[in-house]
Formats: structure tokens, C-alpha cells, sequence
């Protein structure tokens, strides 16, 4: 691996004290003379690319495309600087959403990116409109696009970098890299930034930098005013380094001459909206409020005389984030500061200008505003491009196209192509078969982690849980008081070392494999997406499990879906569920979670009532985690790709605290392998059966003793236990599209576990959730169904008195047999 480039640093003497003040980094000048020259391309790729896209690319459907021209503008500068400059091949990077044309052309110069697609910018194939890890084909680290996740990825993939790295797990010759959010200013009034900044400082996160694109400005509005001290105070506080990159270094120099004081303290006190407004109007705006402001200011009148209207627009928009000198001295000097030893997470508070370059900038309507054909020609000869060169790399630059081809072959970052690793798969020993007459399913699930946790294999090793401070009532206790927390410091156990008799014996180390968190489920989630991806991130495979009560689910769920998005790999552990939970009332009993469940793209969701099941779910599940389009996985079933099996994804298991008597049978492959398609026959049905009942989870008993007692007027009729309505419904929408395409032989394991039934035979179908999720079982063969299950929020009670409330007890489901029997001879 290349090594990181060392800044050339000189010491500068402070006459006041007659010695050296401090190190500061000296910026080579023909480094930035094609730095510049690049910075000037990649306004220009960003801008055209977006222009193409809503002005000259055929529009078949008359919709917007849009691009956000001037949310790029702000951050060209630092993004130039970032990726030719100082980023490493380690270095992992999340891209403010709104710059994703900024990091295309960035990669089209760099040779990861075709100008087909940045043709089809946000069109179909094309680059996408924000950068993914999934969708984009060129080197994109982390997706961005819901605001703000992406900033709190780059935490937690710090966190899961010093996991892997503590533990001497990073393949020999890797070293750590910086975690690089570029963060635009609106997005710190998303919460779950502020929830990951906390969990970050109590895990003691290293080697993040945060770089602020401080515009002052938002989708609507101009940021309200001195906001940056708030956050700089907030970051102070939570132990970060924060470097104010404020002035470029014409304001500075202009800052040093007769009047230059007056000028900055101007420049400090002016509100945001008029700064932007003066931005928008040009240099002779400038010029009258400063003569009106401060004309009596010794010096002012000369030093504003000294430049032209163009002039003093410039000097006056030459902020520190837009001034490639600035930017780079700043980052340097922070480099130089991790070199000695100080490698503390820091904060960029990067001042820039909205639009910066393009004839709207500073306008408070600018986040949304496109150049008119107008303007861009007017853009396009500034630039120096001709005619039919728009997409050429190097058209209009006033450097030689070989020397600057020379530089972007020699740029660290893109030293070794593209950096994603992989990482070997481990071997799934074979679980722990729990054997108890009654049990819940989150009990055995505790048990199987704390057997594993017992074990001297890969597996274990490579085990990795996490919990929003609930690890004690998700049942991971047992895992965690053999495997330990943790910590990038070894810290006593206090009430151990104070003999203090506790169940919980929590030692925490950089041995531990828990990551203890907050209540934060969108921290949760985030983290489950660094865990996930650090076989991609940093080439070491980790088997990640977190587990949360099932209700708040919702409460994370952007975060969920932006995990998988990512194509991150972790086993979701949601329990308890359902009004099952009886006493707890409605706040914490779960309704549409096995919506989401059924509907979330990238997440096999299954809801198993006994601990057989869960355990060959499990095995299943840390095989199905590490596939890919090379490894396939050992069971995967042919003509399944559909089902995701060949190329695997992440796993959600929705399980139960009711203990529920256990079946006396053996787990044989055949009932394995349909536990994990989905569905088998408990009681199957006699050929013709007039009637089945379906249940999924902790509601088994109750489906158990309607169906014998239906069976007694109803001979032959089959009890059908659905383990995951998500796989059955995936496989039997598939098996639909394949016959509208002419392949008439296509068939669904659902069609076939319905297939014994009379053709109007009633349906009866019953889960502690939303009856929507089994409800469409009626589709696969016209059959009628009865749906049973939660449409409103529980309350608190026991089981007997709920499940008869809400109509999930074995006299509702008898109700609805008879109903659907009834309705049978209509």
C-alpha cells in the first residue's frame, strides 16, 4: 500500500517571542497551479453534466431532472483538493448527497467513470443522482441521500475500523484510514447526526474528519445567523479538533493592509441574508455599502479603490472553503498534527458560497436553480470550452493535458484503482440444537449466542452484537458475559472488583465483541451498515447481530433502509413483538413491523414459532450473510436468484418472549430447507381439503387448538406454519412476472403447499401483527380468506384478555374458519 505523502512543513518564527510559534504547511505552487486548473474542469463537468440532464437530453415523461448546480459549486474546492491531494487509498469517504455530479466528474478524470454515464446523469443506467454504493459503477464508498445518515456512517465505520483493527484483524500491509464526511451545513439540523456525535464521543472515535460546506444556506432559507458558533461549541465539547477554514487568502492579504481590520470585523458582523444578497449583486453592491458602512475608515477607500467592480467581487466571495491554498493548508496542517500523534476526530468548518462561480450564487433560490441556455453559454466561453469539447476531460484548461494526465496517474487516492476489498467466508459450524419442552424464541436464541459464545471457531470469533441498551432484555447477556464488551481501553469492572454479586459480568476491552449503544435505534442501524460492510470497507469479514425491541423498529427505519441500500450484511433480532408482550401496553407491542418486513428490499424477514426453526434460521442466515455473486452459498437452491439466495443480503428475525411447548421431531433437511423458503405443513391436508389454517410466530397454540377442533367437522383440513410470509410472497410474485413473460412452467413453493386444496377451499390466516401480511395468501389460488390479526395499537393486559380483544385466540380463529366455510357456498 502507498504510504501517505508527508507535508512539507516550515517553521515560522514569531518575532514576539523570538522563537518558533507553530508548523505550518507550504503549499508547492505548481501543485497548485493543476489543482486550480482541475478545480475549473470539475466546476465545469458538474455544471454541464447537470445542464445536459435538464436541458438538451430528450425529456419522454416532461418530469424535472434537476442536479443542484449550486450545492455542487460550494463544495468543488474542497472536494478537488480532497480527492487529488490528500486522500489516501484507506481513507473512506461519504459525499454531501446534493454533490453527487461533483464526485462523477471527479471520478470520469480519475478513470473510474464512463461519459455514457454522466451523459445519463439521474436517467436510466446513468450516475445516479445521489452517490450509492449499489447503483453507481464508479468508486463509491458510502451512499448518501437521506440526509445525515451518511455523516454518522463515517462515525460508526471509525468505530468498526479501531474494532478491527484493535483486534489485529486488518490483512497485512492495511493500515487505518480517515472516515471523510463532506457535510452540507443543513444537514445538522437532522437528529440523528447529534445522536451519532454522542455515541461517537463515547466510544472514543479516531480518525474522522467532518467537513462542513458552511453556505449558510438550505433547501428554503438562509441559515439563521452565528450558527457556527454553536457549532463549534458542540463539537469543543464532545472533544474534537474544529479548524475554521474562514478567509482565502486575497480577504487575508487584504486584511493585513490600512482599513483591512475595519473590513473584517465588517465581513464578521454581517448578517447571513445580506451577505448572500451582496453575493448575488456583484461587486458594486459591495462597494456602495461598504463606503456607506465604513468610507470613513482610514484606508478603506484605498483599499476598495485598488479593485475594479470584478475585482472586489472576488476579494470579497474569497472565502476559506472556496480558496484552494486555504483548504489545502488547513487539511495539512491537520495531517500534520495525526502524524505526531494527535489523532482525535476534527471538524472543518469550511465557509464557502453557495453556487460559488455560476451567475446565481449567493441567491437565497439558488439550492434547486439550473443555468438557462443563456447562462450556460455565457459559462461556457468563461470556461474556454468549444463547441462539441463539453465532455472532454481536458478542453479549456491552461495547462498541457499530459501534465495534467500526469498528475492524476500519480494521485494516492486512485494509486491502486478501486478499493474495494473482499474477504474470505466463514465456515457456519453446526448450531446448537436447543432442546427444551417449553421455551420462547428469544430464549433460545440467548442460548444458541451464549453456546457459540463457548466456541473456539472462526464463526465465534467473527461474531459481533450490538444493542441500544437493551443487550439484558434481548437476551444477549449470556453471549456477552462470556465474549465481553468492547472498548478501545481495557475498563475495570467495578462491581466485580468490589465483589458486588451480579448476573452480568461485563468486562470491557478491546478483546470484547459487544458494542453496547445508547437508546438510539437510528445508531443501531448505522452501525449494523459499517459492521455489515467492513468485509468491503476494510477486507475483514465480521458477522454482525443486533438486536432491539421490535416496535422500534420504526423508529430507525430510515436508517434500516439506508443500511440495506447498501447491501450491508447483519442479522436484525427484533423481540419481543406483537400484544404478546402482553403487560407492556401498546407503546411498546409492535403491529406493522411484518409490514416491513415483507416490503424492505435487501432483508429476508422470517418469524419463527419454535426454537428448531430458529436455530436452522440462524445457520442459514450467517451462510446467506457472507454470499455473492462468487460464492453463492452452500444451499443456494437453483432458479432461486429471485429469493436473493445466490447473492445474499441481510436477515430479520422477529421473535417472541411467550415460551410455547417445543415439537418432539427432527430438524431433517427437507423441513430446514422450508422452514427457510418460507412455509410447511404441520397437519397437512388431505387432497380436496375444504379448509387450512395458517399462522406465523407465538400464535402456533392458538392455531394449533382451532385446527383440532375444526379438523373434527371438517375431516382433512391442513394447519400450514409460515415461517416467513416475506420469502413466500418474494418467490410467488416472481413466479407471476415469469409467467407473463412466457414461462409457463414458473411455480412458487406457496403454489405448491396450496396446491392440495379444493380450489375454493376456505383460507383462515392468523399472526400476532397486521393481517395484511398473510392476507394475500388468497390470491395465489382465488381461495377466500379469513384474515386474522392487530389493526390498532394494544394495551396492557394478559395474554387470555388481549388475544380475546383483539381476536387472535382459538375462538376467533374457529369464528373465522366457520365464516369462511359459510362463504364457500355463497
Amino acid at each position: 500500500m502507498t504510504p501517505p505523502s508527508t507535508p512539507q512543513i516550515a517553521p515560522v518564527q514569531d518575532p514576539a517571542e523570538g522563537g518558533v510559534q507553530g508548523r505550518v504547511p507550504v503549499v508547492d505552487s505548481r501543485t497548485l497551479e493543476l489543482l486550480r486548473a482541475l478545480e475549473r474542469k470539475i466546476l465545469w463537468l458538474s455544471s454541464w453534466t447537470i445542464h445536459n440532464a435538464n436541458h438538451l437530453r430528450e425529456s419522454r415523461d416532461g418530469l424535472k431532472v434537476g442536479g443542484h448546480q449550486a450545492s455542487c459549486a460550494s463544495l468543488v474546492t474542497l472536494m478537488t483538493a480532497l480527492y487529488f491531494e490528500v486522500l489516501q487509498p484507506e481513507d473512506r469517504v461519504a459525499v454531501k448527497p446534493h454533490a453527487s455530479p461533483v464526485f462523477h466528474a471527479i471520478q470520469y478524470l480519475l478513470g473510474n467513470q464512463e461519459v455514457d454515464k454522466l451523459q445519463r446523469f439521474r436517467a436510466f443506467g446513468g450516475a445516479q443522482s445521489y452517490p450509492s454504493r449499489t447503483k453507481d459503477g464508479d468508486d463509491v464508498d458510502i451512499s448518501t441521500g437521506s440526509v445525515g445518515l451518511g455523516v454518522a456512517m463515517t462515525s460508526f465505520a471509525s468505530l468498526v475500523q479501531d474494532y478491527v483493527a484493535l483486534k489485529g484483524l486488518l490483512p497485512e500491509g492495511r493500515r487505518p484510514g480517515r472516515m471523510v464526511a463532506l457535510v452540507g451545513d443543513a444537514e445538522l439540523d437532522e437528529g440523528n447526526v447529534y445522536e451519532a456525535l454522542l455515541e461517537g464521543w463515547k466510544h472514543d472515535v479516531r480518525n474522522v474528519w467532518w467537513i462542513i460546506d458552511y453556505n449558510r444556506q438550505s433547501l428554503d432559507a438562509v441559515v439563521t445567523d452565528r450558527l457556527f458558533g454553536q457549532i463549534d461549541q458542540l463539537f469543543h465539547t464532545m472533544g474534537w479538533r474544529v479548524v475554521t477554514v474562514k478567509y482565502g487568502k486575497r480577504l487575508q492579504a487584504a486584511f493585513a493592509r490600512p482599513g483591512g481590520a475595519a473590513l473584517r470585523q465588517w465581513i464578521d458582523d454581517c448578517p447571513n441574508s445580506l451577505y448572500s444578497a451582496l453575493v448575488y449583486k456583484g461587486g458594486a453592491a459591495w462597494r456602495e455599502h461598504l463606503l456607506r458602512d465604513l468610507g470613513e475608515e482610514p484606508g478603506l477607500r484605498a483599499l476598495l479603490d485598488a479593485h475594479d467592480d470584478d475585482g472586489l467581487q472576488a476579494l470579497m466571495t474569497n472565502l476559506g472553503g472556496n480558496d484552494m491554498e486555504a483548504v489545502l493548508e488547513a487539511f495539512r496542517e491537520v495531517e500534520a498534527e495525526t502524524l505526531a500523534g494527535d489523532d482525535r476526530p476534527t471538524c472543518f468548518l469550511a465557509y464557502t458560497i453557495k453556487g460559488y462561480g455560476l451567475p446565481f450564487a449567493g441567491h437565497k433560490d439558488n439550492h434547486a436553480g439550473l443555468m438557462n441556455p443563456e447562462q450556460m453559454a455565457s459559462f461556457q466561453a468563461a470556461n474556454a470550452v468549444p463547441p462539441g469539447q463539453e465532455w472532454d476531460r481536458f478542453a479549456g484548461l491552461d495547462q498541457p493535458a499530459e501534465r495534467l494526465q500526469a498528475f492524476l496517474d500519480r494521485t494516492p487516492f486512485n494509486a491502486q484503482g478501486r478499493r474495494r476489498y473482499a474477504a474470505p467466508q466463514v465456515e457456519v459450524p453446526p448450531l446448537l440444537e436447543v432442546k427444551a419442552e417449553r421455551m420462547s424464541t428469544q430464549e433460545g436464541f440467548g442460548r444458541i449466542l451464549a453456546d457459540l459464545a463457548r466456541q473456539d471457531s472462526r464463526l465465534a470469533e467473527r461474531l459481533v452484537t450490538t444493542s441500544p441498551d437493551v443487550t439484558v432484555s434481548t437476551n444477549l447477556g449470556g453471549w456477552v458475559n462470556r465474549r465481553g464488551i468492547f472498548d478501545r481501553h481495557p475498563r475495570e469492572d467495578v462491581f466485580k472488583s468490589e465483589k458486588v454479586v451480579s448476573a452480568q459480568r461485563w468486562g470491557m476491552s478491546p478483546e470484547g465483541q459487544h458494542l453496547e449503544l445508547g437508546i438510539a435505534e437510528n445508531n443501531l442501524f448505522i452501525l449494523l451498515a459499517a459492521l455489515g460492510l467492513s468485509h468491503s470497507l476494510f477486507g475483514v469479514r465480521l458477522l454482525p447481530i443486533g438486536t432491539l425491541y421490535d416496535p422500534f423498529i420504526a423508529r430507525g427505519l430510515d436508517a434500516l433502509n439506508y443500511a440495506c441500500y447498501q447491501d450491508a450484511r447483519f442479522i436484525l433480532v427484533a423481540t419481543p413483538s406483537g400484544v404478546t408482550l402482553a403487560p407492556e401496553g401498546g407503546a411498546h407491542q409492535s403491529v406493522g413491523t411484518p409490514l416491513i418486513g415483507l416490503s424492505q428490499d435487501g432483508l429476508a424477514s422470517f418469524e419463527p414459532a419454535y426454537v428448531d426453526e430458529l436455530a436452522a434460521l440462524l445457520s442459514w442466515s450467517f451462510d446467506y450473510l457472507q454470499r455473492d455473486a462468487a460464492h453463492p452459498g452452500r444451499d443456494a437452491l437453483p432458479g432461486t436468484d429471485w429469493l436473493r439466495d445466490s447473492s445474499g443480503g441481510s436477515v430479520y428475525l422477529r421473535l417472541s418472549t411467550r415460551s410455547l411447548a417445543q415439537p418432539e421431531r427432527t430438524m431433517t433437511p427437507a423441513l430446514a430447507r422450508d422452514v427457510v423458503t418460507g412455509g410447511y405443513w404441520v397437519k397437512p391436508p388431505a387432497p380436496g381439503a375444504e379448509l387450512a389454517i395458517a399462522y406465523s410466530g407465538a400464535l402456533a397454540p392458538e392455531a394449533l387448538a382451532a385446527w383440532e377442533q375444526a379438523v373434527e367437522d371438517v375431516p382433512g383440513a391442513g394447519l400450514l406454519a409460515v415461517t416467513s410470509a416475506d420469502r413466500l410472497n418474494a418467490e410467488w410474485s416472481a413466479a407471476e412476472q415469469a409467467r407473463q413473460q412466457g414461462q409457463p412452467e414458473a411455480s412458487s413453493h406457496v403454489e405448491e403447499l396450496l396446491r392440495p386444496l379444493a380450489a375454493d377451499a376456505a383460507l383462515v390466516t392468523v399472526l400476532d401483527g397486521h393481517p395484511a401480511t398473510l392476507g394475500w395468501l388468497g390470491s395465489v389460488r382465488g381461495q377466500k380468506v379469513q384474515a386474522l390479526g392487530i389493526e390498532h395499537f394494544g394495551q396492557s393486559g394478559d395474554i387470555p384478555d388481549l388475544y380475546a380483544a383483539y381476536r387472535l385466540d382459538s375462538d376467533a380463529i374457529l369464528d373465522a374458519c366457520a365464516a369462511g366455510l359459510v362463504a364457500r357456498l355463497r
